[in-house]
C-alpha cells in the first residue's frame, strides 16, 4: 500500500511539473492593451489664485515620474519637456489639451496635521523658471489657502495616447465624481 502512496505522489508531482511552464507562462504573458501611464510631479510649495483658478506648482521637480498598474507595472521617470508633449503633441483627440485630465493634488499645509487633498481637472500647463502652473476647475474638495510640499497626482493617458475610463482622481471615475 505504501508503494501505491508513493507511485501517486511521483505521478501527481511530474504531472505538476510538466504543466507548471504552462501556468507561470498563462500568469506572465501580457494582454494586447497597450499600458495606461499615470503621473506623479513634486513640488516644494504650491501658491493658488482662485481668482485666476490657476496653481503654482513651486519648485517643481523636471522630472515627471509615470507608473502603469496592472499587468505591465511599469515605471520611470521624464523630463519635463517630454510630459509637456502628451498635451499637444499627438493628432486628434488623444491627448491631454483636447481632453484634460482630472489630478489630485496633496498639500500640506503649514499647521495643519494631514494633508490636504482636491480633486481638479488641470489645463494649460506653463513653465515659469522652476515653476510650472496650471489652470484648474475643482471637482471635490478645496482647493488649500496656503501652501506646502505638493504633490499632483495626474489622470492616465491612455492606449496610444488620449485619456480613457478609469482611475481619475480620489474617489472620481469617468470625468466626474462617483462615476465608474
Amino acid at each position: 500500500m505504501k508503494m501505491n502512496k508513493f507511485i501517486y505522489f511521483i505521478a501527481v508531482l511530474v504531472a505538476l511539473l510538466v504543466t507548471m511552464p504552462t501556468i507561470v507562462f498563462a500568469q506572465t504573458t501580457t494582454t494586447s492593451e497597450a499600458p495606461q501611464y499615470m503621473f506623479v510631479q513634486i513640488s516644494e510649495d504650491l501658491k493658488v489664485d482662485p481668482t485666476a483658478q490657476t496653481l503654482r506648482l513651486v519648485k517643481v521637480s523636471q522630472q515627471t515620474l509615470y507608473f502603469t498598474d496592472r499587468p505591465q507595472r511599469i515605471a520611470g521617470h521624464i523630463k519635463m519637456a517630454d510630459y509637456l508633449k502628451e498635451w499637444t503633441a499627438k493628432a486628434g483627440k488623444d491627448n491631454f489639451s483636447a481632453d484634460p485630465p482630472n489630478a489630485t493634488i496633496s498639500v500640506y499645509e503649514p499647521g495643519q496635521n494631514q494633508n490636504t487633498i482636491a480633486v481638479v481637472k488641470i489645463t494649460n500647463p506653463v513653465v515659469d523658471g522652476s515653476d510650472l502652473i496650471y489652470n484648474y476647475n475643482i471637482i471635490e474638495g478645496a482647493m488649500p489657502a496656503s501652501g506646502g510640499a505638493t504633490s499632483l497626482f495626474i489622470d492616465w493617458i491612455g492606449p496610444g495616447g488620449g485619456v480613457g475610463p478609469g482611475f481619475h482622481g480620489v474617489g472620481v471615475g469617468r470625468r466626474g465624481p462617483g462615476v465608474r
